[in-house]
């Protein structure tokens, strides 16, 4: 006979139930903290951006990935927050977007109006990377980062771009409440990106709740 565990007891694996997750903590990181982490990032990075067997698209590399932080890092506004139990779970970071536009320069057509007003009057966060560990709660864990880094800023909308080609991290995005508006294409840059943003606080979602991808052009309805 075995006897089921009392009251202040915890269960342990094996009794018939998986074992509690731990909730993550979130925390900002300083410039200089992050520095102290690029290595453990770098392994979040490979680790959550994995190609799945049979995608014919590569991502860039550890390296890649660990020159792009030192760029961003020097942006002014930068911010990391990430997330840990044991071990680091996900983190995102990014920047604010300037009033004048010009992180929308190359956008396909006419950005939807709702967004240059929200950019015009410095509410929106450019997100350069979400990394999250492949787990059952990475959806969770990926809204909690996300409002995080919009709370901490006082912005209103989220904006990222992901190669078009990367098939598996559009589709995440797609999962965790961003918009694909469009397409984007840096004057002197070979790669065509998908824009997308990531509404925040009722107002914002109401503003942008007609924002819809319409069939054929690959375009937005326009708001």
């Amino acid at each position: 006979m075995t006897a089921e565990p009392g009251r202040g007891q915890s269960r342990k694996p094996g009794d018939g139930e998986p074992p509690a997750v731990a909730p993550a903590r979130l925390r900002r990181l300083s410039r200089w903290l992050v520095d102290g982490l690029r290595e453990d990032l770098a392994g979040l990075y490979v680790e959550s951006r994995a190609t799945p067997p049979g995608d014919p698209y590569r991502r860039p590399s550890r390296q890649n990935f660990l020159n792009r932080l030192t760029v961003d890092m020097r942006r002014p506004g930068f911010a990391m927050v990430i997330a840990e139990t044991d071990s680091l779970m996900g983190c995102a970071f990014g920047f604010p977007v300037g009033g004048d536009g010009s992180w929308w320069l190359g956008f396909d057509g006419a950005l939807p109006r709702s967004i240059e007003q929200l950019t015009t009057s410095g509410n929106v966060f450019a997100f350069a990377a979400i990394l999250i560990r492949p787990h059952p709660q990475d959806r969770e864990l990926a809204r909690r980062v996300q409002e995080r880094l919009l709370t901490d800023h006082q912005s209103s909308l989220g904006a990222t771009l992901v190669d078009r080609a990367d098939h598996p991290t559009l589709a995440a995005l797609n999962s965790w409440g961003w918009l694909d508006i469009g397409e984007l294409r840096r004057p002197a840059g070979a790669t065509t990106f998908r824009a997308l943003v990531l509404p925040f606080g009722e107002r914002t979602t109401a503003r942008l709740e007609s924002l819809v991808m319409m069939p054929g052009d690959g375009g937005p309805s326009g708001v």
